[in-house]
């Protein structure tokens, strides 16, 4: 089916409010694999309030004040089986408080149309504030393909009467060797230790839905895997502070299932940190064309 170019564009979301503790932020933290080393120190920060020192990893706003599976909504006109979560980046603004009140905007910012037999890429913008302050904490942009929604406009990708320019392409990551490599362990457990942040969807708890759609088990979030990059490359360039990840971004290359081990190689090139993860027991790349920004 074709989607409804204008009213998608023009479609207005509700602000989402969430309020949040520090056990809130420490099992954000806990389900991206910190404190897999427990006398680490530099890690406990990030999971242990008893200091009156813990800090909130700088990925979190990812999950913060969710607008939810808003795309199932029958008015919405995208076939949502078909959806894939295809990019992610994240710029950080000011650092997240440990607890608090967060406000969410989100606005459609790109349609693009690939053609009736390609489906149509979805881009949306979300910005998180906090309620207390009114400052901006972090912008984040998802795209996302929808493999059933092509076919909308009259010159797919390109024209005026519906199809959006495509969003620039992530960088490919430098040839010759990492500056970096850094293994991030799963936990067997860690897709139902991060679905309760935010995303409930069974595929990633119930062997039979994660059988149904084609996978041998429940495979982790996309979003944990993007977590787990992110705490690569602020261990390994940032010395595990915060303030200094300013922004970061990939392509979902492949699914992840729990209990694998994350391989992330990164190269720094100036305040560049370019990455891609791969999934060691299987060698392949499940994360890919990375970039943050680095202080």
């Amino acid at each position: 089916m074709a989607i409804d170019y204008q009213a998608l564009k023009n479609r207005v979301f509700k602000d989402v409010e969430q309020t949040y503790t520090w056990k809130d932020s420490a099992l954000y933290a806990l389900g991206i694999g910190f404190g897999h080393d427990p006398l680490d120190t530099r890690q406990l920060r990030f999971v242990y309030e008893g200091n009156n020192d813990q800090l909130t990893v700088p990925t979190m706003p990812v999950v913060m004040a969710s607008p939810g599976f808003w795309v199932k909504e029958p008015d919405s006109g995208v076939d949502w089986v078909k959806v894939l979560h295809g990019e992610q980046s994240l710029t950080m603004h000011k650092p997240v408080p440990v607890q608090g009140t967060v406000v969410a905007t989100m606005k459609v910012t790109g349609i693009v149309d690939k053609g009736a037999d390609k489906g149509a890429i979805l881009v949306q913008e979300r910005k998180i504030y906090d309620k207390a302050t009114g400052d901006l904490l972090a912008t984040a942009e998802g795209l996302t393909f929808c493999r059933g929604d092509g076919g909308f406009s009259d010159k797919p990708g390109n024209g005026p009467k519906g199809g959006d320019p495509s969003p620039a392409a992530k960088p490919a990551v430098p040839e010759g060797p990492p500056d970096h490599v850094r293994d991030m362990h799963t936990m067997p457990q860690a897709a139902l230790i991060y679905r309760l942040c935010a995303d409930l969807n069974p595929l990633h708890a119930d062997p039979a839905v994660a059988t149904a759609a084609g996978f041998k088990a429940p495979i982790l979030h996309g979003l944990a895997s993007y977590g787990a990059a992110g705490h690569a490359v602020l261990a390994a360039c940032c010395n595990y502070d915060p303030t200094r990840l300013k922004s970061f971004g990939l392509r979902f290359s492949s699914p992840v299932y729990p209990g694998e081990t994350l391989r992330v190689e990164m190269w720094v090139r100036g305040s560049n940190v370019h990455f891609r993860v791969k999934v060691v027991q299987r060698d392949i790349v499940v994360l890919n064309n990375g970039l943050a920004q680095i202080a």
